[in-house]
């Protein structure tokens, strides 16, 4: 038993060095994709409906599959079973019941007790996380240096804070094309100071004193160097994660 559920779990794991590996990654994408092309249209058609089911069971018997080889994933080879309890609880094992319960909630009338959004059947898109290497390694990245990434959201966060404070209380000019305050209350003042320091400039809220302006100008140009910050971490470290991967493959081959 355990021999197959190895072999099982070989299948299910994205594997580039077995075949029948390939042909489930390459199955269970073919299912992610026709799971979500209906979602691109506002007509749904039959054929739509056939996709929805077709890929709704593919997603069923993947889910299934990851259950019942868990154990063999687990770190506890002593209790394995406490894998087997614990893995619907975990975040890839959740997001895959949540893209399942759009099409149960629509294909069985016991269950339109639960209003799931079709929104939800975009969560599978986040299944192509475990057939995409370079999607998985950038994830492993995030988890490793999550304690900097953080820190530089928090950086952020607080710069848009501290900008949205000062730019709501400089500019006090009326638009003379509104005949308004330029920021009606502070979520006004902390978007537009989201917007500046990301770059985004969506044109819907500008400073129109110079006051304003000159201070735009320099949350521009800082928000240019704290945007750049977790590229460059997320960058090194997907490096070192690739280096490692191609060391651990060469230590592993005989």
């Amino acid at each position: 038993m355990s021999k197959i559920l190895e072999r099982l779990n070989v299948v299910v794991e994205p594997n580039k060095e077995d075949k029948a590996s390939r042909v489930y990654d390459w199955t269970m994408l073919v299912a992610i994709s026709i799971g979500v092309f209906p979602l691109m249209f506002r007509t749904q058609t039959r054929l739509f409906w056939y996709f929805d089911v077709i890929s709704c069971l593919c997603f069923v018997i993947d889910y299934i599959l990851h259950w019942i080889t868990c154990g063999v994933r687990s770190q506890r080879k002593e209790n394995r079973w406490i894998s087997f309890v614990i893995y619907p609880f975990t975040p890839m094992a959740i997001i895959d019941m949540l893209s399942i319960l759009p099409t149960v909630t629509a294909l069985t009338p016991a269950f339109k007790i639960v209003r799931v959004s079709r929104l939800m059947k975009i969560l599978r898109v986040v299944k192509i996380i475990r057939y995409f290497e370079s999607l998985e390694i950038i994830l492993a990245v995030i988890r490793k240096q999550k304690r900097i990434l953080c820190t530089v959201l928090s950086l952020a966060l607080f710069y848009i804070f501290i900008t949205a404070i000062i730019m709501f209380n400089a500019e006090e000019e009326i638009n003379p094309e509104t005949g308004d305050f330029l920021f009606h209350n502070f979520f006004d003042a902390f978007y537009w100071a989201a917007c500046t320091l990301t770059t985004v400039g969506y044109g819907d809220l500008y400073p129109i004193s110079n006051t304003g302006r000159f201070i735009s100008v320099i949350s521009s140009m800082v928000g240019i160097a704290i945007i750049a910050l977790p590229s460059g971490v997320i960058t090194a470290g997907y490096l070192d994660e690739l280096r490692e991967r191609k060391k651990a493959e060469q230590e592993a081959q005989p």
